[in-house]
C-alpha cells in the first residue's frame, strides 16, 4: 500500500509539473506546445487525472501508515476492475500498447495486496490456535 501510494502521488506530481513526461511514460506521443487543435482538452484531462492520482497516493499512504486493513481489502476489487478496463482499452485500440503497463500495475498491485492480506489472516489464525 505504501509503495503504491508513494508511486501514485509521485506520478500525480509528474503529471501536474510535466504533462508531456507523463504522456510519454504512458506510451502517448506528446503534442508540442502551440500545436493543439482548438477544443483539445487533453491537458485539462491530464491535470484532473494527475490531481486525482496525487490525492489517491496520499490516501493510500495514510491508510498504510494507519495499517487500515479494511481500506486495503476495499482496494482489491476496484484495482482489478481498473486493470480490466485499462487492458480492454488497449485491446480495443482506445489506448496505445504502452498504456497496458498501467493496467498491469493495477492488477499486480491488487493481487499482491490480496495475497498479503490472506497471508496475514492465516498467520493470525495460526497464532491464535
Amino acid at each position: 500500500m505504501a509503495v503504491f501510494g508513494l508511486l501514485a502521488a509521485a506520478l500525480g506530481v509528474v503529471g501536474l509539473v510535466s504533462p508531456d513526461a507523463l504522456l510519454t511514460l504512458m506510451g502517448f506521443d506528446p503534442i508540442p506546445d502551440g500545436s493543439r487543435a482548438d477544443g483539445d482538452h487533453t491537458l485539462v484531462f491530464l491535470t484532473a487525472s494527475s490531481m486525482a492520482a496525487l490525492n489517491m497516493g496520499v490516501y493510500y499512504s495514510l491508510a498504510a501508515l494507519a495499517d487500515w486493513k479494511p481500506f486495503f481489502r476495499w482496494t482489491v476489487p476496484f484495482r482489478l476492475l481498473t486493470c480490466a478496463v485499462f487492458t480492454l482499452a488497449v485491446i480495443t485500440g482506445r489506448a496505445p500498447t504502452g498504456f497496458l503497463g498501467v493496467g498491469l500495475w493495477e492488477g499486480l498491485g491488487a493481487l499482491t495486496t490480496w495475497a498479503a492480506l490472506r497471508h496475514e489472516d492465516r498467520a493470525r489464525k495460526e497464532a491464535a490456535a
